[in-house]
């Protein structure tokens, strides 16, 4: 008999809003997504088509019901329970920016504005129809990070803290981004002063009061987001203690040079990300030593460490409901680590890559969905529920003639994937649904 004429019979069920009144049905073992999806649209009567992917046994349906049986070893009177949920849509190339060098971060968190940091010292600001709103220099060295600090209305940024190769950190305030002229240059107005090395992040707690700063030293350095009234350290960037402060002589176009609050002493080689949760009372950095640390930001104290032997780690991403985190390592792969485990059972599960992931970046509200970027100029993304494969993978730099380019940074925001590396700056719309891919 062949597997058009058998059918299989099937329990669904879902996360999502677009729920099946429960029922068994009995399914042709031929189908596939694409049956199947049209099964839920045509039973919900949706106005609009919403493509659905769908999940049986912790993995994503790629062929037939029939397929998935046999390779599986799945008999025909077995019930099949199989969750569907919306489709993540293969994204859609909005622009690329050329021009810049090699960028070490973006950031798009802001509705309608890009952030970027590049190897030629300057930080610019674009907005969402690629129009230069303004720039920020003074930085004597490479600019490896940046990003919004964010102020009381979430469509407008206080400021913006960036990162460098020497070895500060600065915060440049925006008093309206929706009113910015173009081509505005910008000025810092406190740098902060703690490392020896070249900084590898800078992080911004959700209400805009921290600034967590990961270095090369192997320190991260915690900072409130104030501009200091007077220097708080002196040129040697050695913190002047609170009772032996003096002014020390500047220019008034010079940024106040600003003191940590904490300094986090625990790695023991280079810190390659450094983040805070949500209500900013946690942070979680990760190293070349191998280690994940958890981070009291109240008492700038070590709460718990995860060792992964020789996996050198190289970027952090914290999943919407924050029971996921996951780090990327130059080993090729990605270690998804469940923070409600007090004591693993076992090695991670992990996300392979044919190359180093460099950069990572969840979803914005998913509880299963993360972005990686690698060093084979591929933007992965994954949905955790099935992590065999990723469900989409797709090329930056093709449109400008440098394929196969290393991507130093990816962000997810607003539907808008936005990446940079060696290639530049690109922006790719994602959808997902019903939703509809506008350039």
């Amino acid at each position: 008999m062949s597997s058009s004429d058998v059918s299989h019979p099937v329990v669904f069920s879902t996360s999502t809003q677009h729920t099946l009144p429960p029922s068994k049905y009995l399914i042709p073992a031929s189908w596939a997504r694409y049956q199947l999806s049209q099964l839920i649209n045509k039973s919900l009567q949706l106005s609009q088509p919403v493509p659905f992917d769908f999940l049986i046994r912790s993995q994503i349906l790629r062929g037939s019901i029939a397929e998935w049986c046999a390779a599986n070893g799945v008999k025909e009177e077995e019930t099949l329970e199989i969750e569907y949920f919306e489709s993540l849509m293969p994204p859609k190339l909005l622009t690329a920016f050329t021009g810049e060098e090699w960028v070490g971060e973006v950031n798009c968190q802001i509705k309608g504005y890009i952030l970027t940091a590049s190897y030629d010292s300057v930080v610019r600001i674009y907005d969402h129809t690629q129009t230069l709103l303004g720039t920020i220099e003074g930085h004597s060295g490479p600019v490896s990070t940046a990003c919004w600090i964010p102020g009381f209305n979430p469509d407008s940024p206080q400021g913006v803290v960036t990162g460098s190769h020497d070895g500060t950190a600065r915060i440049t305030p925006i008093q309206d981004i929706a009113s910015m002229p173009t081509h505005e240059e910008l000025l810092a107005t406190a740098s902060l002063r703690l490392h020896t090395s070249p900084l590898s992040s800078v992080a911004a707690s959700t209400n805009g009061s921290h600034i967590l700063t990961a270095g090369w030293d192997g320190l991260l350095g915690l900072f409130t987001s104030q501009v200091p009234e007077e220097d708080e350290v002196f040129d040697d960037q050695e913190p002047v203690p609170r009772k032996k402060r003096r002014r020390v002589e500047t220019s008034d176009h010079q940024p106040k040079r600003k003191a940590p609050v904490h300094v986090l002493r625990s790695h023991t080689s280079k810190v390659t990300r450094g983040i805070f949760n949500k209500n900013g009372k946690d942070g979680y950095s990760c190293s070349l030593d191998s280690t994940i640390r958890t981070w009291d930001i109240e008492i700038g104290a070590c709460k718990s460490t995860i060792t992964a032997n020789n996996r050198p780690m190289t970027s952090l991403a914290l999943l919407a409901d924050e029971n996921i985190l996951l780090a990327s390592s130059s080993d090729r792969v990605v270690s998804i680590y469940d923070l409600r485990e007090k004591t693993p059972s076992g090695p991670p599960p992990v996300l392979p890559h044919p190359a180093l992931p460099s950069t990572l970046c969840a979803h914005p509200t998913s509880e299963n969905k993360v972005a990686s970027g690698a060093y084979d100029g591929f933007i992965r993304l994954w949905d955790l529920r099935s992590i065999k494969a990723p469900v989409n993978a797709f090329e930056v730099g093709k449109k400008q003639g440098k394929p196969g380019r290393k991507i130093m940074s990816i962000d997810w925001a607003n539907g808008l994937l936005v990446a940079g590396g060696e290639m530049g700056v690109e922006i790719w719309k994602v959808s997902e649904g019903g939703e509809i891919s506008r350039s």
